[in-house]
């Protein structure tokens, strides 16, 4: 049974560093906005 508990604390703690992981990239970084050119052939227009 401490093994178990000991898994499954490893397993909490690895899913609480993702988590934090992905709320600090959600949060804190700010990307930075960007100018984008799409080309569109002209057979797909006339559709």
């Amino acid at each position: 049974m401490p093994s178990l508990i000991r898994f499954l604390a490893v397993v909490a703690i690895l899913a609480g560093l993702v988590y934090a992981g992905l709320w600090s990239l959600a949060n804190l970084v700010e990307p930075q906005p960007r100018e984008m050119t799409v080309t569109i052939p002209q057979d797909r227009i006339g559709r």
